[in-house]
């Protein structure tokens, strides 16, 4: 059985780590690398690191932020915001990290995700998608992007779907709703993305407790859960989390 990847989002504004709830109210909580080496020292499976303002504010990644963390981490790092060309993915990816989160500008500029499979590959091109509940939609959920701020006419599912058709070799799927609230994942989102695409779902917002991501990766069939509060707030440590999820049966990584 596949080992299920647990994995760390640090949120940067302003080159700092920061923590809202369903995108809104952000508060400073620490120097990203800093926390990104005490993650790792931790035992986290991999790390997320997602620039918040760079594509609102009309600007490519920090990359001089990005080739810090990278060297305070040996395991995969995946980069999102403001990633809007293939020079911008290639940056990235010379700065250390190991695969780009593409999400606004893959919606504005889907043929982004195709350039950057057949030069890079499909392991390095990461969807990553905001979706919150949306009855008018097809699927019941609407993809929206700029850091949540701004809806558009895709749905989540049907999105999904054709993202991976283009070349994403893995999805986040972040749930609005949940984001931030730690009262746990949107199992039923996540089980329909994941049921609907053949590349790995992480999912994403609403972990607060070690039950949550349980439950998330075994009925909403998620491949990975990705974590902040739980962490950030220092309730938990990745190996407290891993041996919670190897109680409950979940093949985890060892330490």
């Amino acid at each position: 059985m596949l080992k299920k990847r647990i994995i760390v989002c640090l949120d940067v504004k302003d080159g700092r780590t920061t923590k809202g709830i369903k995108f809104k109210n952000n508060i400073d909580i620490g120097d990203p690398v800093d926390m990104a080496a005490e993650y790792y020292r931790q035992g986290v499976d991999e790390l997320v690191f997602y620039d918040i303002m760079a594509s609102a504010s009309g600007r490519g990644p920090i990359l001089d932020l990005i080739s810090r963390v990278a060297s305070k981490v040996f395991i995969p790092f995946c980069v999102g915001g403001g990633i809007g060309t293939v020079e911008d993915i290639r940056s990235t990816i010379l700065a250390g990290a190991e695969k780009v989160s593409l999400n606004s500008q893959a919606v504005k500029n889907p043929e982004l995700i195709k350039q950057g499979a057949r030069i890079f590959g499909n392991q390095c091109i990461v969807l990553g998608m905001d979706a919150a509940k949306d009855e008018t939609m097809p699927s019941g959920y609407r993809v929206y992007i700029n850091g949540g701020r701004v809806a558009t006419e895709l749905d989540a599912r049907e999105w999904a779907v054709r993202a991976v058709e283009l070349g994403a070799g893995e999805i986040v799927l972040n749930s609005i709703d949940a984001d931030g609230t730690r009262d746990g994942y949107e199992i039923n989102l996540t089980k329909m993305i994941s049921e609907a695409v053949n590349v790995p779902v992480i999912a994403s917002g609403g972990g607060g407790t070690p039950e949550h991501l349980t439950k998330v990766l075994s009925q909403g069939k998620a491949d990975a859960a990705l974590i902040a509060s739980m962490v950030h707030s220092g309730d938990y440590t990745i190996s407290s989390i891993k041996e919670a999820l190897e109680k409950d049966g979940i093949p985890v990584r060892k330490n």
